[in-house]
């Protein structure tokens, strides 16, 4: 069965050798007679694919036992109100750095919650980089600093990140692409539905000295304290996501693990900016240090040519090239999962739409 070029921004491309594991045992579980969707999560055979799954991805972070490792619902989004609820008090402060989209969004929700500084923010240049370190106006007593590192609409990522005591991430969009040293963070959350596995499943890290103080108004099933006590099953799990994103850590763990993917990824990367650099009929609006390697915004010297790219493109079996409609142009997201082949097509395809349309 031929597989199109998937550039979906979320959900996104899933590894052909997961999605062919999952399809095998999909009816019989390994002798089970069951889906795994059909199981318990209280089932034995369950609680050792959950136990498995949180070992993988710890050995592939080296995260020490000083952090859980949550896997529960309600996506990224969910975390937007969860982060403050479990580790601020009503007067305290959080510190933001506005970078995009999904920070904006984390803003607003916290702001609910308890006290928001924006330290710095790109708004005003359509988020195109990410602030200047030295120029954040830091709270003096915050009790942690929210950042995102990928913004997937706008395609600017975090290289290195600012020394917090208390660091708080969304790392929805390149979670599983490069090594990143989980000590630098009092808690990391991301969404599963671009790197990690299928929508539905969100995983969290968190520092253990950091819970156990939700707030009264805490919903349970957001309260990390509590899910850590019961191993993320206060409330059924999502447990066909949980599965799947075991099969992917273990793929990513046979490909090379972290280094591996941030290798492979930044390989896609350079081919997809070189041509964009290398041409006067495409461009980047991000500033090159801040240049993501997940999610690559471009855009075409004639903006009325939009449609026809894209049903080149699609004609070529290569589908989600459009840009998000708040910032338009294109838009190919180049997740773990998505091969170099792909991205190869992509270019081969820029350079002969620009040479009979330019």
């Amino acid at each position: 069965m031929a597989r199109t070029h998937n550039f979906s921004a979320g959900p996104a491309a899933l590894p052909t050798e997961v999605l062919a594991q999952a399809a095998e045992e999909m009816l019989d579980y390994q002798g089970s007679g069951m889906s795994i969707m059909e199981m318990s999560h209280r089932s034995k055979t369950f609680v050792d694919i959950a136990a498995q799954a949180e070992q993988d991805l710890r050995d592939l972070f080296g995260v020490s036992d000083d952090y859980h490792v949550l896997f529960l619902q309600g996506g990224a989004t969910g975390q937007f109100a969860g982060v403050p609820l479990n580790l601020t008090a009503g007067d305290d402060t959080m510190d933001f750095v506005d970078t995009g989209a999904w920070s904006k969004k984390a803003i607003k929700e916290a702001a609910k919650y308890c006290q928001v500084n924006v330290a710095a923010s790109s708004s005003a240049s359509n988020y195109d980089h990410i602030p200047d370190p030295a120029n954040w106006q830091l709270s003096a007593d915050a009790k942690l600093l929210h950042v995102c590192s990928n913004e997937t609409i706008g395609g600017v990522q975090f290289q290195e990140f600012p020394e917090h005591a208390t660091l708080v991430a969304d790392m929805s969009s390149d979670i599983l692409s490069r090594p990143v040293n989980i000590d630098q963070f009092g808690l990391i959350y991301a969404g599963a539905q671009k790197n990690i596995g299928p929508a539905g499943l969100t995983v969290i890290i968190v520092r253990k000295d950091l819970c156990g103080s939700a707030r009264p108004i805490t919903p349970t099933f957001l309260d990390y304290a509590v899910q850590a006590d019961a191993d993320s099953m206060s409330n059924t799990p999502p447990t066909y996501s949980w599965y799947l994103a075991g099969l992917v850590f273990q793929w990513v763990m046979a490909n090379g693990g972290l280094a591996g993917m941030q290798a492979q990824n930044q390989a896609k990367a350079d081919l997809l900016y070189n041509a964009v650099d290398a041409s006067n009929f495409y461009s980047s609006p991000v500033a090159k240090a801040d240049r993501s390697a997940m999610n690559v915004p471009f855009t075409l010297a004639d903006a009325a040519l939009d449609a026809d790219f894209l049903a080149g493109a699609e004609a070529r079996g290569m589908f989600n090239l459009k840009g998000h409609r708040s910032v338009g142009g294109m838009r190919a997201s180049i997740y773990n999962a998505v091969p170099l082949e792909s991205v190869q097509a992509l270019v081969n395809y820029m350079s002969e739409f620009e040479n009979e349309r330019g």
